[in-house]
């Protein structure tokens, strides 16, 4: 039996990797892999104290951070590559379509 401190060990390091990515990358892509990095580690650990607790609570919790984050990829991919159209790159720091 794995010790619920691993998991939450390995969440914590998925949750940090994701946002630091976030935090230093420029592709618009890889800040939307990490963003799904990090609600996956938001769900290793919602699973890891409900199985803790034997509780369904959890995974319930779960199902609806999947369902959200499927919208938040096909959503975020659509507009990316409404982007690209325009601008022809997905570097954030070029896009500046919300300026005057």
């Amino acid at each position: 039996m794995i010790p619920l401190t691993w998991y939450l060990i390995l969440s914590g390091a998925l949750f940090t990797i994701g946002a630091t990515g976030v935090l230093i990358r420029r592709n618009a892509l890889v800040i939307l892999m990490c963003i799904e990095l990090m609600l996956n580690a938001v769900n290793l650990a919602f699973v890891t104290f409900s199985r803790h607790h034997d509780s369904m609570d959890g995974q319930i919790f779960v199902f609806f951070i999947m369902t959200v984050a499927a919208a938040e990829a096909a959503v975020g991919l659509a507009i990316i590559v409404a982007v690209f159209k325009n601008k022809a790159t997905v570097n954030v720091d070029k896009i500046n379509l919300m300026k005057w």
